[in-house]
């Protein structure tokens, strides 16, 4: 019972927090009274309902059992520790396929699940913003990790003073230092198969490679005057960044944030003057704010097209290739370039896009 003490802790002192080297770098500083009480209402009832919880896994248990049971947030970072742990351990994700982590508040069953995992996973950089008070409880007890960790500072996209652009997994090679950080991260809790999650990590670090290098080849080839991707979000600055693209967000980097008429104006008038042929919505961000722009600028003589559906916070309906972050940057990157003029294959890198389930 000693995971259940410590959230009752968390309901009947919010205020203490105790440091812990997996942390995010930012603290949700800006969560409303109104989100907490939702979180602490979570945990309560996870509490109260659940007259029996797992113990701690001890070291006897673990020499005993060859597998060990990970809790990870979001579909990208289950990717990774799916690649690397391989039949070392069972994968549980959290905020599923089409679900925006920005806005999440675990459930009672995601917070079983937590407590059940022998290890925890989440992205960091505050992504899973209504999380990281239980992130730093379940740490007392068991190891937890941000796979952003790594990431060196001057590589992160600031936001404001103090806090960075969550969206990592747009750019191939940040998520190169993700991948490297769930090895180290594995090696520790396991050190008796390091060499083996060492493997399995270069395996999946070759296919980012791969993936990298046709987004560079297949972005490459937009003209030059429709280089400008407009998205329900700003979620893929990472993206624009490491190929070259102009990527304007109607809602800010998180969306909590609202988008005002002054914002909806302001892009219209860049689509009428710059002749933008396509913008694009979001797998798990309303279309409203997308579909007003187009609306916005065929009331000014501008035709602008839907360009299709990008996958920004969460991957594609699990069992498909676009259910993997593979195939989630393969689509996104054959979708915009496509849709902005440029060349790529209908199907994608491997031509597995739009396969059954999509």
């Amino acid at each position: 019972m000693q995971l259940d003490i410590h959230l009752v802790a968390l309901v009947t002192n919010t205020g203490s927090s105790k440091p812990y080297s997996h942390l995010p770098r930012n603290r949700y500083e800006s969560m409303t009274m109104r989100n907490q009480t939702l979180l602490l209402i979570a945990l309560l009832m996870s509490v109260l309902a659940m007259s029996c919880t797992q113990e701690p896994r001890t070291d006897e248990a673990a020499e005993g059992d060859s597998t060990y049971h990970v809790a990870a947030t979001v579909g990208m970072v289950s990717d990774i520790v799916k690649n690397v742990a391989g039949d070392r351990a069972t994968v549980t994700t959290i905020v599923g396929a089409g679900v925006d982590p920005h806005l999440y508040t675990p459930t009672r069953g995601d917070i079983a699940e937590f407590q059940k995992a022998d290890v925890v996973f989440y992205s960091g950089l505050l992504l899973e913003g209504k999380m990281t008070d239980l992130f730093e409880r379940l740490a007392e007890d068991k190891p937890v990790y941000a796979v952003t960790d790594l990431i060196d500072e001057e590589y992160l996209l600031p936001i404001s003073a103090g806090h960075f652009d969550p969206h990592v997994w747009m750019d191939p090679k940040g998520w190169t230092k993700a991948t490297e950080a769930v090895v180290a991260s594995l090696s520790e809790v396991d050190p008796a198969h390091a060499a083996e999650y060492k493997a399995y990590g270069a395996a999946y670090l070759n296919q980012l490679a791969d993936l990298d290098n046709y987004a560079t080849e297949r972005l490459a080839t937009i003209p030059d005057n429709a280089r400008v991707m407009v998205t329900a979000h700003d979620a893929f600055g990472y993206l624009g960044r490491a190929y070259g693209l102009e990527v304007i967000g109607i809602q800010g980097i998180s969306t909590d944030s609202e988008a005002g008429l002054q914002d909806i104006n302001r892009i219209v008038d860049l689509l009428v003057e710059r002749n933008v042929p396509s913008v694009f919505v979001e797998s798990s961000v309303s279309e409203k704010n997308v579909e007003a722009l187009v609306e916005g600028a065929r009331s000014r003589g501008h035709e602008v097209e839907i360009g299709g559906s990008l996958f920004s916070d969460a991957m594609g309906k699990s069992g498909t290739y676009e259910g993997s972050y593979v195939g989630m940057i393969d689509h996104n990157v054959t979708t915009i370039t496509r849709a902005l003029g440029g060349d790529a294959p209908e199907r994608g890198m491997q031509g597995k896009l739009g396969g059954e389930g999509h």
